[in-house]
């Protein structure tokens, strides 16, 4: 029985440092090389000792990154340059421009200010971009010979995707991190219905339905106003480009419409490479912003300027957009050390914190917090948690796995007890097996042996104009009715007169016929034209057709017979064995019927 491995390097029943190695179809893929924030020493990185003894080049076909944040990426520089690896890394086109300047920001902030020796150099960085291949959204990419893989817009950032990787008869999908709900700036996650062998999804928040986004969005904006309306100061801890991007153009409408003073200020220099980078890839957003990019620039803020470092002291109120988001490090950090002792000031989260950073701590209630130098700040200042995270809520994921139909789903980056929870709930409303490893702990799916089969052109062809004349519907499926046939060492499905020619033998049809008695006066071609159209109304998704007196709906034939000055007709039915339900459905329309 073939089988599909995975094994979390990080992120299994945990979140940060997103690291999972698929091996399927003698292949083995990395799925995100990801940093956790919350640790400065070895636990930052994956775990590599899990992958097999010898260079890892040699174990590792190719590397897949989802998107630029440093939880999926963060040590990809310290996995090609340090450990060694020289093979392929794919990731999409913003990818691959934003996360070196995200990797950039991080080794200063870690080796620059923290003094940390064992980490990439800016030339690690570089020398990794190298070996990137970036890919467009619905490519169909080979990677060699067997392995494939296809992206899908994810929402969640710019340039976030989902993967869907084949080799030979096997599929998974990778979700990364997604978002099933579209917001002001980006447009909601799709995938095909490619019903994978395996669904891999994220579950940060496994166990939570978020509440309307227009009450997020008011009571977000009342406690700002009320913050600066007292003097106080507001510090949002955002990431660089996504939450930021949404929370800026709700404070500029809002500040705009309200005509408020108060100055708003967002990190020095991030708002410049935003912009240019909403406007290398605006194809990313969603129509509003695409629609309106022509006129104005929807990121060029009227109330929202650069913020320098010597503003923290400024007297009077502010709102103060700063990174990081998880308060671990940087001017985020700097300015809530500066802040939080003042009651009269705010701290809004607007997203997940990992376990070991300073914004997990103050959302868990922390009235003290160590930070850097073991310092230890009061706070004093209120803490607010709304969520603007762009990740699925537990009915986002459920709605994703109704629309995928994977065989087996599988939960990473999520805490232990929610998961958990989702498990429970997915084996029961889907009725598939759902896993949740640990890091360290491998997963094995069982899958079902596939058979891939050829369809001839003529058959394809035939196929093709039957559906072209029928009503389109989407919750149909198409079936294929052919003759399947062993050729070449392999399996083609052929058109029945094709196969009997290809064998060369005649072709017999066994067909099935009933009579069935109705009352009707009049000519006998009136009660065929009747019948028709009480057919046609009985199935409205069969291409029902009219020909010399006879009706055919696929291989069912239905022909009246008897003298038009009969008072009775006799209605003759007839099918072949592969229509024999639609031909027993149009005997029943028709017994029913005792008179026109």
């Amino acid at each position: 029985m073939p089988e599909i491995k995975i094994t979390p390097l990080g992120a299994g029943q945990d979140v940060g440092r997103s690291c999972l190695l698929l091996s399927m179809g003698g292949k083995n893929i990395m799925l995100d090389c990801g940093m956790h924030m919350g640790y400065n020493d070895e636990r930052r990185f994956p775990d590599f000792t899990y992958i097999c003894e010898g260079p890892i080049s040699a174990f590792i076909d190719c590397v897949i990154i989802s998107h630029f944040h440093l939880d999926h990426c963060g040590a990809l520089p310290y996995m090609s340059e340090m450990v060694g690896y020289t093979g392929p890394i794919y990731m999409t086109h913003p990818t691959k421009a934003i996360a070196p300047i995200l990797l950039e920001d991080m080794r200063k902030v870690s080796v620059e200010k923290k003094g940390d020796l064992n980490f990439f150099t800016s030339q690690m960085i570089k020398d990794c971009m190298k070996k990137v291949v970036a890919v467009t959204l619905h490519q169909s990419v080979m990677v060699d010979n067997e392995i494939e893989i296809k992206a899908y817009y994810a929402g969640h950032v710019l340039g976030a995707a989902m993967f869907w990787v084949r080799v030979g008869n096997q599929s998974i999908v990778y979700t990364g991190d997604y978002n099933m709900t579209p917001d002001r700036h980006l447009g909601a996650a799709w995938i095909d219905k490619c019903r994978p062998d395996l669904l891999i999804s994220e579950s940060t928040y496994a166990t939570t339905i978020r509440d309307s986004k227009r009450c997020r969005e008011k009571d977000f904006l009342k406690k700002v106003h009320e913050c600066v309306d007292r003097g106080g100061k507001v510090l949002i801890p955002v990431f660089a480009l996504g939450r930021a991007q949404e929370l800026c153009i709700l404070l500029e409408t809002y500040w705009e419409r309200m005509n408020l003073k108060a100055p708003i200020y967002f990190a020095l220099g991030l708002t410049e490479k935003a912009n240019n980078y909403y406007k290398m890839f605006i194809t990313w957003t969603n129509q509003k912003i695409r629609k309106t990019f022509v006129q104005r620039n929807m990121f060029d803020f009227k109330h929202i300027k650069p913020f320098d470092r010597s503003f923290i002291d400024n007297p009077g109120p502010m709102v103060v957009f700063a990174t990081p988001g998880m308060l671990h490090a940087g001017l985020s950090l700097h300015i809530f050390k500066k802040w939080a002792p003042n009651e009269n000031n705010m701290i809004i989260m607007p997203g997940f914190c990992v376990q070991g950073t300073v914004g997990h701590k103050i959302l868990n209630g922390a009235k003290k917090v160590e930070v850097e130098n073991r310092q230890v700040i009061d706070v004093k200042m209120s803490v607010e948690y709304m969520s603007f995270s762009a990740h699925a809520d537990a009915k986002g994921i459920m709605q994703l796995i109704q629309h995928c139909e994977p065989k087996n789903v599988m939960l990473v980056h999520g805490e232990a007890a929610k998961i958990e929870f989702l498990k429970e709930k997915i084996q029961q409303e889907f009725n598939i097996q759902c896993f949740n490893p640990a890091n360290g702990e491998t997963s094995v799916i069982q899958t079902s042996v596939k058979i891939p089969v050829d369809v001839s052109l003529p058959l394809l062809k035939a196929e093709a104009k039957r559906f072209s004349s029928m009503v389109p519907d989407p919750k149909r499926r198409r079936t294929l009715h052919g003759v399947l046939v062993m050729k070449d060492n392999g399996m083609c499905l052929m058109d029945v007169d094709e196969a009997c020619k290809e064998a060369g033998i005649n072709r017999h049809v066994v067909r099935f016929t009933s009579t069935v008695h109705i009352a009707d006066t009049g000519p006998t071609l009136g009660t065929a034209h009747k019948l028709l159209l009480f057919i046609k109304d009985k199935l409205p998704i069969c291409s029902v057709t009219f020909s010399e007196g006879e009706i055919s709906v696929e291989s069912v034939l239905v022909k009246v017979e008897g003298d038009d000055d009969d008072d009775q007709k006799s209605v003759y039915v007839s099918w072949t064995n592969q229509d024999e339900e639609i031909g027993s459905q149009i005997l029943n329309i028709i017994n029913h019927i005792k008179k026109f």
